[in-house]
């Protein structure tokens, strides 16, 4: 038979923003309580006071504050190498039955470069391409017919690597923005695959992002 307890921890574990600002504190157990009570009282099929789901919200804080900081906690302790790469472009281009076509020919003068830093990431309505500036002659001379939307230079990328347990543990991203927002760093674009992730901001920012995410693998949890 589930219990209160068995119930409530598990509807708090279905919210992982939830979860961390129940185990910080942030979140007043008797309005939660109030919020959740009519969803414990449908597992159980039973009406249950509201004493009894505040006593069980209290019982599981300190649980839940080790399951979070555990789990961050082997991602981050597993970080590799900090890659940072300057004198980066943002270009956002308005989706078009050509842009396909410029993004290819871009491709085939970059493979000749190795230095070139390449990012780009296309949505519904438009495509942004993230690359060094030293190109930007050739970015205008290839997609000189296409809708250019937004442009900034002056931009630099922090690229992390991350181990594979990464894929399996979520909140891992949230805890780094969190940090990133915590210093008031602007992120510009965030790029990632499976192992890597990438942030760009600002060039006057990128000493700050580098050593608030130095850290990162020496705070305690």
């Amino acid at each position: 038979m589930v219990t209160i307890s068995e119930s409530v921890g598990d509807i708090v574990s279905r919210k992982p923003f939830l979860e961390e600002a129940l185990a910080s504190g942030l979140i007043n157990l008797s309005s939660l309580a109030r919020e959740i009570h009519p969803e414990v009282c449908n597992r159980l099929e039973k009406d249950v006071k509201h004493g009894a789901i505040v006593m069980a919200l209290k019982r599981l804080k300190p649980t839940i504050n080790f399951q979070i900081n555990l789990r961050i906690k082997r991602v981050v302790e597993l970080m590799g190498d900090i890659t940072v790469r300057s004198n980066l472009a943002d270009y956002t281009f308005r989706n078009s039955d050509s842009l396909t076509t410029c993004q290819t020919e871009l491709l085939k003068i970059i493979s000749k470069r190795k230095e070139i830093f390449f990012a780009f990431s296309q949505g519904i309505y438009e495509t942004t391409i993230i690359l060094s500036d030293v190109i930007s002659n050739e970015i205008a001379s290839v997609f000189e017919g296409e809708s250019l939307t937004y442009k900034i230079s002056n931009l630099s990328s922090i690229t992390i690597k991350l181990p594979e347990e990464n894929a399996q543990v979520f909140g891992v991203y949230y805890h780094i923005l969190k940090k990133l927002a915590y210093e008031g760093i602007n992120i510009l674009e965030i790029v990632s695959t499976t192992h890597e992730f990438t942030v760009i901001v600002n060039d006057k920012d990128v000493d700050a992002a580098f050593s608030v995410l130095k850290r990162l693998k020496h705070e305690e949890f």
